[in-house]
């Protein structure tokens, strides 16, 4: 018998804010230091929803989203603040 595998897509999963809010504070007590798995956590995040409105309500061109939330991309703290805030997420230090 031969295991057949898909690919698993965490945005197909984010259907709701409380969602998005668990995935996002995962993947910040899971990110290995350098921010890879927080962008990449907030890129599913971006995808799930409506990417072309989370770069209107950050004030970013979806391009610039596309381009910061990408694997190669280096979003700044203010960026990051910015994609947080326009789906209603806050940033917390504990």
């Amino acid at each position: 018998m031969t295991e057949r595998f898909s690919k698993w897509d965490a945005a197909e999963h984010l259907r709701t804010r409380e969602d998005a809010r668990l995935y996002v504070q995962a993947c910040f007590d899971e990110d290995p230091g350098d921010g890879s798995l927080v962008r990449a956590g907030l890129n599913d995040v971006a995808r799930a929803g409506n990417m072309a409105c989370l770069a209107h309500e950050s004030g970013m061109s979806r391009e610039g989203l596309y381009k910061a939330l990408s694997a190669d991309g280096n979003p700044t703290l203010a960026t990051v603040m910015r994609i947080t805030r326009a789906p209603g997420l806050q940033l917390r230090i504990a």
